[in-house]
């Protein structure tokens, strides 16, 4: 969605405007910035502000920014309204500005574009079960968020909506495929944003825009009602944010069973809220430095991941290096089996359903590789792909019940420069493959065992870029993922860290 001069103009103003509305002894602005969706959701119970107050703020700031940064796919301004002038339901989020990822998530009547000219203009035909919990929790859907077509990279630039910038730096990625998301959260438009992650694209753009941000275990979040799983298992559902608390509150209001789910993660034995607050324990975290591929690693990184050891250790955390012996030729083998023919067989079903030849004016060229890649495949190839998933996840559940936790980096490097990571940069697939297999060398593989991962903000580059560290758990043990995490943004709160936009 291009935004022209005029509407930059406009959202200019209605920045400025937002700047004498009421808020407390804070302009709205400040209201923005001061708090996270949780105390948002406070201030509209006391009535210090209204939901009709945070949302116009919220578009304000999001047509002021947008211009420069790029993270709106869609505008659902007046169905906000709506829905606000209707009546919210009283739940833990209501009134509270909100933006769903362009990508397999869908309102009823509203575009829905997977961030593809494949499927420009579509309008879904059904609500999302997702959308439903989040709408019931209060929360006020006013947009969409920019992904790279089908979510297939770790940076969100697309030939339908152009490059995603980082707010921390406009000429680096704001990672993928939730950049759109990060981007809007650390710009300031809102403090928490739907996001998905099918090999890393929560923690990605966690990462690269130094947010938190929670991968949940496979079956935690709904992804119905037309699909119940993505590539296979390995994608999943929930946000980015600027605390731990948010992301904890919003997977309260969203986890659970939904009609005909595959499968479902364990019951929680608390709210995860109560879970932020707990004291964790002396945990077994185990160490690992370089990935499971060997790829190298950014020394920065390196430096910033024993020191977030050494801030664990200081917590009373026992701290050694270790890792499980995982076959990384055969994990990355099945990856693109899952996700190739996956891809391929939604590209092949919608080009039927619209009667035209997929090729270059409806795709990129990355994504045409992967058309043909996953067409080249077979059935046993995709059982024997899920099949060595299957024996990965064993192996790392096996390593666990030595360690309570794996702490890594998230990402390899800080945030890449823009345009190199794209899917239609014209590199071969097997070039592109091995600088995005590089940068995103350890998160994928919890995609395929279905472990819940999250990325902590707890540190930036020599030019100012963020690193995010990576701690991974045992399947369904999000609980004590909130537990540590509360324990570190206790020990060293990033709430002041802040992009300059």
């Amino acid at each position: 969605m291009k935004t022209t001069r005029r509407e930059a103009l406009a959202g200019g103003i209605a920045l400025a405007a937002t700047a004498g509305l009421p808020g407390n002894a804070h302009a709205m602005n400040d209201v923005l910035d001061t708090h996270d969706s949780l105390g948002l959701a406070e201030l509209v119970r006391m009535r210090k502000v209204s939901a009709s107050e945070l949302l116009e703020a919220a578009i304000a700031r999001a047509e002021a920014l947008n211009p420069q940064l790029n993270f709106m796919a869609q505008k659902h301004y007046d169905y906000a309204r709506k829905a606000i002038a209707a009546g919210l339901p009283q739940g833990p989020f209501s009134g509270v500005p909100w933006l769903l990822k362009d990508l397999n998530t869908y309102i009823a009547g509203e575009v829905t574009e997977n961030g593809s000219r494949l499927y420009k203009g579509q309008r879904a035909s059904v609500t999302s079960e997702l959308v439903r919990r989040i709408e019931r929790a209060g929360f006020v859907i006013f947009g969409k968020t920019t992904t790279p077509e089908f979510g297939l990279t770790g940076t969100t630039e697309s030939v339908l909506m152009g490059p995603t910038r980082n707010p921390w730096n406009r000429e680096r990625i704001a990672g993928g495929s939730s950049g759109g998301a990060a981007a809007a959260v650390a710009a300031g438009v809102i403090p928490a944003a739907h996001a998905t992650d099918g090999g890393g694209s929560i923690r990605i753009p966690a990462s690269a825009c130094g947010l938190f941000g929670l991968k949940p275990s496979r079956g935690r979040v709904p992804m119905g009602p037309l699909r119940t799983e993505g590539w296979g298992g390995m994608s999943v559902h929930h946000a980015v944010s600027r605390t731990v608390r948010d992301s904890a509150a919003i997977l309260d209001t969203t986890h659970g069973v939904e009609p005909g789910s595959r499968y479902s993660a364990p019951t929680p034995e608390r709210p995860f809220l109560q879970e932020v607050g707990r004291d964790p324990g002396k945990l077994r975290i185990a160490l690992m430095l370089s990935p499971y591929s060997g790829a190298p690693v950014d020394p920065q990184v390196v430096k910033a991941t024993k020191a977030a050891a050494r801030l664990l250790e200081s917590l009373g955390h026992h701290v050694e290096e270790a890792a499980p012996k995982i076959d990384m030729a055969a994990i990355g083998a099945s990856s693109f089996a899952l996700m190739a023919s996956s891809v391929a067989a939604d590209c092949v079903d919608r080009a039927k359903a619209l009667g035209i030849e997929l090729g270059p004016d409806v795709l990129e060229r990355t994504t045409l590789d992967f058309v043909a890649m996953g067409k080249s495949y077979t059935g046993m190839d995709f059982a024997r792909g899920n099949n060595a998933y299957q024996a990965a996840a064993v192996t790392i559940a096996q390593f666990m019940e030595r360690w309570d936790v794996i702490l890594s980096p998230t990402l390899s490097a800080p945030p890449l420069p823009l345009g190199r990571i794209g899917l239609d940069t014209g590199r071969s697939m097997m070039d592109w493959g091995r600088e995005v297999g590089t940068f995103t060398a350890f998160t994928g593989i919890y995609n395929g065992t279905g472990q819940p991962s999250m990325s902590l903000p707890l540190a930036m580059s020599q030019d100012g870029l963020p690193i995010g560290i990576m701690v991974t758990g045992r399947f369904g043990e999000e609980g004590l993922l909130f537990q540590l995490a509360g324990q570190v943004e206790r020990a060293a709160p990033w709430a002041g860290r802040r992009a300059k936009v």
